[in-house]
C-alpha cells in the first residue's frame, strides 16, 4: 500500500519557529515530525510515500535525508503555489492509485493507530474513502465529524451531508469524533474533481461526491485508549510534545525508544538539548527546547520556549519578558 504525507502548508500558527523550518521538519526529541510519521508508516509495512512540498521545501528534504527508514522510497511533489489538501491529493492521484488502497495523512502531528484493522474495516464496508475519527474532548477546539449508525458521514464541521435523508424518532443518534487527519482511499475515489485548481478535500471534493452519490464515504473510530493523536500546530503544542512526548507503541513505546540525539537537562528534567548544542555558564533554563547546534550565551535566563537561530522564542503563557540576560 502507498501513502502520502501532506507537508506543503505554510505553518503560520507555528511562527516564529516556522520562519526557520517547515512545520513537518520541526524536531520532537531530536527527530523531525515527518521522520516519525515515516517511521510509523514503515512499521505498518508501507514502503512508498509521496510528500508534497511548497514552503521551505529544503528543510523537509534535509530532515528526511538525515532521518528516514532505509527501506522507504520517497517521491516528491513540489507545488510552486499551494494547492490546498485536495489539490495536493489530486496532483498525487496517479501515484496513489497505483495500489487498490492508499493512506493520506497530515504532516503536523504525532499519531499511532492500528492501520491494519482500519484498512480491513474500509475494505469490508466497500467504501471509497474512510476518515479516521477519535472520540476526544479536543474536538470542540479542532472541530468534529459525525456519522450515522452505519458509519456514513452526516456532518463535517457545521455542514450537514445528505441533509435530505429521512429522520425518525427511532433513528439512533449520530456519533461524532475528532478527525485525526488520516484518510484511507480506494482508487475508485480519484475522480469527480472540482473545477478549481486549489481546493480542500473534504469540503470541495468528498462531500459533494457524497451528495451526488458518486462516493461512499465513512468514518472509522479508533479507541482513545489504544491510539495516539497529538497535534503539533502551535508553539505551545510543539513545546508540550517535546516536554511530555507520548508513548508510540508502533515505534517502541516511550520516547526513550524512538528519540534522537538529545540530552535531558535541568533540575526538573525539563530542558531538551539538541545534539551539538552548547550551554554557557550560569544559564538558567526551564521548560525549554534548545535546537541542535545552538549556543546559549552565559547568564541567559528563560522558560517556556525554544532557543533557535540564536534567539529565544516564547512558546507558553506567562513567558513575557523571558530570554533576557540578568
Amino acid at each position: 500500500m502507498r501513502a502520502m504525507i501532506l507537508a506543503a502548508g505554510l505553518g503560520t500558527r507555528l511562527r516564529p519557529l516556522t520562519d526557520f523550518c517547515a512545520k513537518p521538519a520541526l524536531p520532537i526529541r531530536g527527530r523531525p515530525v515527518i521522520s516519525l510519521l515515516l517511521d510509523f508508516l514503515s512499521r505498518h509495512e508501507i514502503r512508498e510515500v509521496m510528500i508534497n512540498l511548497h514552503y521551505l521545501p529544503n528543510t523537509i528534504r534535509a530532515a528526511i535525508d538525515a532521518d528516514c527508514p532505509p527501506e522507504m522510497r520517497i517521491i516528491w511533489s513540489e507545488e510552486s503555489e499551494p494547492l490546498g489538501t485536495g489539490g495536493g491529493i489530486r496532483r498525487a492521484s496517479r501515484f496513489l492509485s497505483g495500489d487498490d488502497e492508499c493512506v493520506v495523512l497530515a504532516g503536523d502531528m504525532l499519531i499511532d493507530i492500528d492501520l491494519a484493522s482500519l484498512l480491513e474495516s474500509h475494505r469490508r464496508n466497500r467504501l471509497d474513502a474512510t476518515l479516521v475519527l477519535r472520540e476526544d474532548a479536543r474536538e470542540h477546539t479542532f472541530g468534529s465529524i459525525s456519522v450515522d449508525s452505519e458509519g456514513r458521514l452526516t456532518r463535517v464541521g457545521k455542514r450537514i451531508v445528505n441533509g435530505t435523508r429521512a429522520e425518525s424518532k427511532a433513528s439512533p443518534p449520530d456519533r461524532s469524533g475528532l478527525f485525526t487527519g488520516v484518510r484511507i482511499f480506494s482508487k475508485s475515489v480519484f475522480q469527480a474533481w472540482p473545477d478549481e485548481e486549489v481546493f480542500e478535500d473534504l469540503r470541495d471534493w468528498l462531500v459533494p461526491g457524497i451528495e451526488t452519490h458518486r462516493f461512499r464515504v465513512g468514518g472509522a473510530f479508533v479507541d482513545p485508549s489504544q491510539s495516539v493523536w497529538e497535534p503539533v500546530g502551535t508553539p505551545s503544542e510543539y513545546l508540550q510534545m517535546n516536554l511530555s512526548p507520548p508513548s508510540l507503541p508502533s515505534l517502541g513505546g516511550a520516547a526513550e525508544a524512538w528519540a534522537g540525539d538529545v540530552e535531558i537537562a535541568g533540575a526538573r528534567a525539563d530542558v531538551i538539548l539538541g545534539s551539538r548544542s552548547e550551554i554557557g555558564r550560569d544559564v538558567r533554563l526551564e521548560r525549554t527546547v534548545v535546537w541542535a547546534g545552538e549556543t546559549v550565551p552565559a547568564s541567559f535566563v528563560a522558560h517556556d520556549g525554544v532557543f533557535a537561530e540564536g534567539r529565544f522564542h516564547d512558546c507558553g503563557p506567562g513567558a513575557a519578558g523571558v530570554g533576557q540576560e540578568p
